[in-house]
């Protein structure tokens, strides 16, 4: 097989740009990061909240997914195979700062603010990932994971090596949190 040496690197399929890359073709892996980069990034920067740490978290993600493109094995996408890659090196991060570890088990929140359901109908998505991305950290992770990744909380007490419980205790409050500044800014609005 020939290695990839067209000047529009772009035109090639994903499938053989995979191949390539098995073969360590730098020029492969770099079309691979261009096309994925400006996706995975914001996942990144989802989950850590910091530009400087996400662009790290971006480039492990990117050592870790060529590392491993061999495994991916075409069932599903390409790019869902590797969100999950930058979503555990995220994850990573995260566990080794320890933010979670002592995170509490509560059935049910602290604080119940009304709130009306149409209350995420009135911003835009851009507002409330502004909202969600100045999350601290502990609520951002569970409540991306949960809320956007779907994962459950038996999986995100897996992920973070935390109990059920502390992710259901940290969702809560994420939402509670959110529904804070998610009140404040309708009510600056109108």
């Amino acid at each position: 097989m020939t290695k990839v040496m067209v000047e529009n690197i772009s035109l090639i399929t994903e499938q053989e740009l995979i191949k390539q890359c098995l073969q360590n073709n730098r020029l492969a892996q770099k079309a691979i990061y261009e096309r994925l980069s400006p996706r995975m990034y914001p996942v990144c920067l989802r989950y850590i909240g910091d530009r400087g740490r996400a662009k790290d978290a971006l480039h492990d993600g990117f050592i870790t997914l060529f590392s491993k493109i061999g495994t991916y094995k075409g069932n599903g996408s390409f790019e869902g195979w590797a969100r999950k890659i930058f979503i555990n090196t995220a994850l990573m991060q995260i566990r080794r700062s320890d933010v979670l570890k002592y995170s509490e088990d509560i059935e049910s929140p602290n604080v119940n603010l009304p709130f009306e359901q149409n209350i995420v109908e009135q911003i835009d998505s851009a507002a409330l990932m502004r909202f969600i991305a100045q999350m601290p950290l502990g609520f951002r992770t569970v409540f991306n994971l949960y809320a956007i990744e779907g994962y459950t909380h038996a999986e995100i007490a897996k992920e973070l090596n935390i109990t059920e419980g502390g992710s259901r205790s940290q969702l809560s409050r994420a939402k509670e949190w959110l529904k804070f500044r998610l009140r404040d800014l309708v009510n600056c609005i109108y």
